[in-house]
């Protein structure tokens, strides 16, 4: 089976977490800013897509060159064997980005590529008049960093945080990636309470139950590259069978979700039913202030509103304060929470063991974890 260039496009800083789910699924990997390069058979990429939590999606590496005249940037293109990748009918929509480049327009760039793969594939199919672009999409990008330029081809189709469930959200919710991301980034596993107290939608307990019943994240969705001529159907069938099979549904869960907002929590219940997780979480109307647990040794992951709007900014920062004070009798817990707020910790009352920088879309954010005192060893 043929290997190809891969990358897993990746939010900012948290290109690490998706290196070392691909390594877990077995593959060398180089990490670099907004991506992780590995190489792999269309196998290795359906795996992928179905399995990686934290990445954006799957790209296959076409081609790399350096160019800083549209000519070469036409030529170099039009020199890949593009029809090894596209049938006659391949629709190829270009999408283009260029930083630091003297090919700084992006439309023009695009346009350049779209001729150049046209041109090439009349060639070799033998088309006097335009290509059809009536079969399966070929989504191709055109990447321009400091005049070097990357072709790719996209096989995942809607984002990878797009896993199917989400039926309901609220306000500003966290993409499903981002939250897999900061339960990677704490010190749970499924043997130990997990409690989101301001859950809006659910994501994050969801998250929780998938990586805890070691459920694909996108299982429940296709991707692009299913829709390809050269991609077998049983060889789609046999990667999901595979994954199903991994499925842990014996190991009792403890993962909680409670809000304020009693909507919230209904539309958090929808989403946990849509995702087949509703018997593994627990979701209840509760102000935060109200947190009690009898449980020990669990871990909060929060993604509290950050009071962006001048408006919101006291009431916001009051939740910090409740907080502190909460959770502060609950030395066993770890509390890992995410905010755009760099005054957390002073309305929270406590320095952050750790903070680690995250981008959650364009908004710059911080996470905050504070992390459990040492159970004390049993003199024997």
């Amino acid at each position: 089976m043929k290997k190809f260039h891969l990358y897993a496009a990746t939010a900012s800083g948290i290109e690490a977490l998706a290196g070392r789910e691909l390594r877990d699924l077995g593959y060398e990997t180089q990490v670099e800013n907004g991506r992780v390069r590995f190489d792999g058979t269309i196998e290795d990429i359906l795996r992928a897509n179905l399995w990686l939590r934290t990445a954006d999606r799957i790209r296959i590496i076409v081609a790399e060159f350096d160019a800083v005249t549209f000519d070469e940037l036409f030529e170099a293109t039009k020199a890949v064997a593009w029809d090894e990748l596209l049938p006659m009918d391949a629709a190829f929509p270009v999408e283009g980005r260029s930083k630091k480049s003297q090919l700084h327009s992006v439309p023009d760039a695009q346009a350049i590529v779209k001729k150049a793969v046209a041109t090439k594939l009349a060639a070799v199919y033998h088309r006097r008049t335009r290509m059809p672009e009536t079969g399966a999409n070929y989504p191709l990008e055109v990447m321009i960093d400091k005049d070097h330029v990357m072709l790719t081809l996209d096989t995942t189709g809607p984002s990878l945080f797009k896993r199917g469930y989400r039926v309901g959200k609220g306000g500003a919710p966290i993409k499903e990636n981002m939250a897999a991301a900061l339960i990677a980034l704490t010190s749970w596993h499924k043997d130990m309470p997990f409690w989101d107290p301001v859950c809006g939608s659910g994501t994050i307990p969801i998250e929780a139950a998938l990586i805890g019943r070691n459920l694909a994240p996108g299982f429940n969705r296709e991707f692009t590259c299913e829709h390809w001529d050269w991609v077998p159907q049983d060889l789609s069938d046999k990667v999901r069978d595979e994954a199903d099979a991994k499925a842990d549904y014996d190991t009792p869960l403890q993962i909680f979700g409670s809000d304020i907002d009693e909507n919230m929590v209904a539309i958090a219940k929808k989403n946990a039913e849509e995702a087949g997780l509703s018997q593994d979480i627990t979701f209840t109307q509760l102000a935060v202030q109200d947190f009690k647990t009898d449980l020990e040794h669990g871990v909060i992951v929060a993604n509290p509103p950050y009071g962006e709007r001048l408006s919101d900014q006291a009431s916001v920062r009051e939740l910090y304060t409740q907080m502190g004070k909460v959770f502060k009798p609950y030395t066993d817990w770890s509390k890992y929470i995410l905010t755009a707020d760099l005054e957390f910790e002073h309305f929270y009352g406590q320095k952050a063991t750790k903070t680690r920088k995250l981008y959650n879309g364009a908004l710059r954010t911080d996470y905050f974890q504070f992390w459990a005192q040492r159970k004390p060893r049993h003199k024997g």
